[in-house]
């Protein structure tokens, strides 16, 4: 760019009368003693300034090399364009010097200044591919933290049902199975369709029944087409999960559960409401995802695209979420 530019400045002042001889002889020094101390200092001198980030050392290191170019190309330049004969004395003057000096150092300082918005390019680009790897892995870990509560529950269900030879046995292991499989293979993509979801979600339901012996009234409904909808795998699990931890038991007849999904265009509305239990009734949680890291979830997996309310009463406990599915 600098030597078409350079070749039609000095064109433009020749005009008509052009000494080609002469014309290739400037744009050839020019071209040469402009790169050759610019590449020098992109290559050489400037990585070793950003390594030990020492100013003075990089000057000098910089101006000596740069100081003898110049000797060498006023002296060829006067050489093989005036043989120094001072015909063309714009060529001794301080006018030329200084216009010269001028501008290799603007080329220098231009292609040096290339060299900073590469280095920054990179340096954002690994910094993005950092930050996609840590929260790639971050999604990993709390995909991880899936409460084995209720897989340890349903396998000591599983026991008394196959020690009491219980028909419900068979029913039982193929629902445990379809969970596993959707657990162990589908969850691993970052999207899976939501229609996988509520088969999972409904398992999970039907296990849950019978650990209670349909003793509590368990609402599960869903509204809107569901099939070319694609979600996070295992976020809806967790509030599900967490209303039958601390919402029912076998002793209290008064216990209830409502969950209700709805699909409006590509918004997914997703609302659980459970009862409380008594005081005395309530154990600490040890384990399990948690609220916190579901939250966390979400904010990895739908940033600015979501919405959690939660609503906290004496006697029921509900959370209304709301999330862009698209």
């Amino acid at each position: 760019m600098y030597l078409s530019f350079f070749s039609y400045q000095l064109s433009f002042y020749q005009k008509d009368n052009i000494n080609w001889p002469r014309f290739l002889t400037i744009v050839a020094i020019q071209l040469i003693f402009t790169s050759i101390p610019a590449y020098i200092n992109y290559f050489f001198f400037l990585p070793k300034f950003l390594e030990q980030k020492k100013a003075g050392k990089y000057l000098l290191g910089f101006l000596l090399p740069f100081a003898l170019l110049y000797l060498i190309r006023m002296y060829t330049e006067r050489y093989l364009l005036d043989g120094f004969t001072h015909k063309y004395e714009y060529l001794y003057g301080p006018r030329f010097i200084i216009q010269t000096i001028v501008v290799t150092l603007f080329i220098t300082v231009f292609v040096a200044m290339l060299r900073f918005a590469i280095e920054w390019f990179e340096l954002d680009s690994k910094k993005k591919s950092i930050e996609n790897e840590k929260l790639s892995a971050e999604l990993r870990f709390l995909k991880a933290q899936i409460n084995p509560h209720f897989l340890f529950n349903t396998l000591n269900n599983l026991y008394y049902l196959a020690f009491t030879q219980s028909p419900n046995t068979t029913e039982v292991i193929a629902k445990l199975s379809q969970m596993m499989r959707y657990m162990i293979y589908d969850s691993n993509h970052p999207r899976v369709m939501l229609s996988k979801e509520i088969e999972y979600m409904e398992n999970y339901i039907s296990l849950e029944k019978l650990r209670l012996n349909n003793q509590i009234p368990i609402h599960f409904e869903v509204h809107g087409t569901t099939g070319h909808v694609l979600i996070v795998p295992l976020i809806l699990i967790t509030f599900l999960e967490n209303a039958f931890k601390h919402g029912v038991s076998n002793n209290n007849p008064e216990a209830w559960i409502n969950v209700k999904l709805e699909l409006q265009g590509t918004e997914c509305v997703y609302i659980v409401e459970n009862s409380k239990l008594p005081d005395k009734t309530l154990k600490p949680e040890k384990s399990g995802i948690g609220l916190q890291n579901v939250q966390r979830r979400l904010d990895l997996s739908y940033p600015e695209n979501y919405s959690l309310k939660i609503t906290d009463t004496s006697d029921r406990y509900r959370i209304e979420l709301k999330l862009n599915a698209a």
